[in-house]
């Protein structure tokens, strides 16, 4: 039962790569000039037996070569040649058999064994010459025929094999792409939740503060907090769709308000200049993840935002009198401040952080880094 199922399943096919096309069907029928010789000679019935098991075989050969390359091709090759050593002494429609074999050769990846198949199947047809009986109608289609097919076969095997890896590299590409752009939203996301979410804590845990002592400054908090949360969600929206490119005056804003809403003093001093979209987004997303940082982790009661330009750089600082690390003690760095790393780095410019009293952040990014 296994063993008809198998051929149940071959004889479906497919027979060929879905890739190969039809042609490779229609090149079996030059096998019709074996049936030449009978046009002027009966045939018997063993040899119309022994024709159609070889032209049988033949099909099972040449169709599962198709599957294979290199070594694993070659039997189905040299089975083809001995088809054709066989018959052409008593049939010189043979010389299709050498034709096909020097056309397998192409299953051959490296070209030089590939054309050293090609000329050993040519040898192998004129050392089997002298006993044919008509040798002309034999050696000259295998010569003639034989050469340039295989040849071409081989050039075509080239090519396909070229775009096949072509297009594993195209995947390839297309896959890194996909990872770096969820690398991008995740970053995106990171810095846009953290900043949002510390933002609406604060303002939260001080409306609950002014909830007794003050309904209507509760009720302000309240309002800014929703206001907060409907602007979040629009730039979660649009930092997943990849259109979105924050302006740094609208962050300087947004961190001024958060650090005012924790009662943290601000120092602000901007240089105005005319900002590639790229760099505004780059230099607005470190200041919101600085100022979560602070927000967050820093204590502070004071914080100072320098952007200027420098030779040709635009030099982003920020710097807080927070709580000073233990001693020995470094900076974590979290998925905002690799994020933030990554970014400065693909527009080649650099990222310092320095412990002193409080974190001082410097991100210098040069002005031809960005269109």
């Amino acid at each position: 039962m296994g063993i008809q199922h198998r051929i149940m399943g071959a004889l479906r096919g497919p027979w060929l790569p879905p890739e190969r096309g039809k042609a490779p069907y229609l090149w079996t029928l030059s096998l019709l000039f074996m049936l030449w010789k009978y046009a002027y000679v009966r045939i018997g019935l063993v040899e119309l037996v022994l024709l159609v098991m070889t032209v049988l075989a033949f099909y099972v050969a040449y169709f599962n070569s198709f599957w294979h390359s290199n070594l694993r091709a070659v039997p189905q090759l040299l089975f083809v040649l001995a088809m054709g050593l066989v018959w052409a002494p008593s049939n010189p429609g043979a010389s299709n058999f050498f034709i096909f074999a020097a056309a397998m050769c192409a299953r051959i990846e490296r070209k030089r064994y590939a054309y050293l198949g090609i000329v050993l199947v040519l040898v192998c047809a004129c050392l089997i010459a002298p006993y044919v009986s008509l040798k002309i109608n034999f050696l000259v289609p295998v010569l003639l025929v034989g050469a340039p097919v295989g040849a071409a076969c081989i050039t075509e095997e080239s090519l396909r094999r070229s775009r096949e890896q072509l297009i594993r590299k195209q995947e390839e590409v297309a896959h890194m792409a996909r990872i770096a752009e969820r690398e991008r939203i995740s970053r995106d996301l990171h810095d846009l939740l953290g900043h949002t979410l510390s933002m609406i804590t604060l303002k939260a845990e001080l409306a609950g503060k002014l909830l007794d002592r003050d309904p209507q400054a509760c009720r302000n908090e309240i309002r800014d907090i929703e206001h907060t949360a409907r602007q979040a969600l629009s730039e979660v929206r649009s930092a997943v769709t990849g259109i979105r490119q924050t302006g740094f005056s609208h962050e300087l804003a947004t961190a001024r308000a958060s650090l005012a809403a924790a009662s943290v003093g601000l120092t602000e001093e901007v240089e105005p200049c005319a900002l590639p979209a790229t760099l505004e987004s780059v230099l607005s997303l470190a200041l919101r993840e600085a100022v979560t940082n602070i927000l967050r982790h820093a204590g502070a009661s004071h914080c100072e935002v320098r952007m200027t330009l420098e030779s040709g750089m635009v030099v982003l600082r920020v710097r807080d009198n927070g709580r000073a690390l233990p001693d020995g003690g470094a900076i974590a760095h979290g998925n905002g401040l690799r994020g933030m790393r990554e970014r400065v780095a693909a527009l080649g410019g650099r990222l310092a952080l320095r412990v002193d009293r409080g974190v001082a952040l410097e991100l210098s990014l040069p002005m031809g880094g960005a269109a």
